[in-house]
């Protein structure tokens, strides 16, 4: 980013007290208020869906989202010198929630529940309808990632001489494939009901890394993702993160659902869609997607080390799923 943020700042309300770097963007601090200046690449119309959704969040308890400020021509984007284009949003000071810890996951895990049923209170709008709003069901990004798999194996198969990686996915692919297609044939099935009524708002890039906490409140942010859709791939997401980090520890597992149903209670069906979201075996499937796109003459330590651990985990894992299905 280039100097032209300074210019860029002079078209809204206030003094900056400083500006710094920070994630990608400038960190502007003014007063008791901090805000966030990023370049924008996107829509308007994406922009103003966004406000017009976390607006409404507010009015809703989820006090706490990184809004976007207009400038002082009452627009939501600013066009820098160089021709750059620029939004301002509020920020916060707060970290991300640490997976390590129990307590702070609990509280996290509620909160999504809280945002899940404040987005449920809003309305769909026609006006929203745009490609990113309303993207392909859950299954064809799955089926695309298991045609991915199958090219793969079908190319390490054909080499004579295998690294230690390779030889790790040759051994297990078949258990990792067979959990991508019962998953993604499982969601299909619910998709072909008619579930109108069971789409609503969700953030859409649910994880710790954009859910800071402020004591006992969630704050969320990065709404760039947000889209109508099955709420269960938020869930999933964070739960997935969560496990991963714990062992697929059941206990645990469990007592992050009953915390999440305290806030939004799910019926069969909507536990059936977390049951396959979580069976997805979505780190083997970006391993394999990484070394799809890498130099495959070498492969890091870690990452044979990652398929190591995913093997090492299958049974706890397995048995965790089996409780909630």
């Amino acid at each position: 980013m280039n100097d032209s943020y300074l210019d860029v700042l002079q078209h809204y309300e206030g003094e900056p007290d400083g500006v710094r770097r920070g994630r990608g963007a400038w960190i502007w601090e003014q007063k008791d208020r901090i805000f966030l200046l990023k370049e924008y690449r996107g829509t308007v119309k994406r922009l103003e869906f966004e406000e017009a959704v976390l607006h409404a969040l507010r009015e809703r308890g989820i006090s706490y989202v990184d809004q976007y400020i207009r400038n002082k021509e009452g627009e939501l984007v600013t066009v820098g010198p160089d021709g750059t284009r620029y939004v301002l949003k509020e920020w916060f000071s707060e970290r991300e929630c640490s997976l390590r810890d129990t307590r702070e996951i609990f509280v996290a895990v509620e909160w999504i529940g809280r945002l899940h049923r404040a987005f449920q209170g809003i309305s769909w709008q026609d006006a929203w309808s745009m490609g990113s709003t309303i993207p392909p069901g859950l299954s064809c990004e799955m089926e695309r990632h298991n045609r991915e798999m199958k090219r793969v194996r079908a190319f390490i198969r054909g080499k004579r001489k295998k690294s230690e990686f390779e030889r790790c996915v040759e051994t297990d692919f078949d258990r990792f494939y067979e959990q991508a297609i019962e998953a993604q044939k499982g969601l299909e099935r619910l998709e072909k009901k008619n579930e109108e009524d069971r789409l609503f708002l969700c953030h859409g890039d649910l994880d710790h890394h954009h859910l800071l906490l402020r004591r006992d409140e969630a704050i969320f942010v990065e709404f760039h993702q947000m889209h109508r859709g099955s709420q269960m791939s938020d869930l999933s997401r964070f739960m997935r993160k969560v496990m991963e980090k714990h062992g697929w520890n059941e206990m645990l597992g469990l007592s992050l659902l009953e915390r999440y149903e305290r806030e939004n209670p799910l019926d069969e069906m909507e536990r059936n869609r977390l049951y396959y979201l979580l069976l997805y075996p979505e780190k083997y499937q970006k391993q394999l997607n990484y070394y799809n796109n890498s130099n495959k003459a070498w492969i890091p330590e870690k990452n044979v080390e990652k398929l190591h651990m995913l093997v090492s985990q299958q049974e706890k894992r397995m048995h965790f799923l089996e409780k909630i299905k």
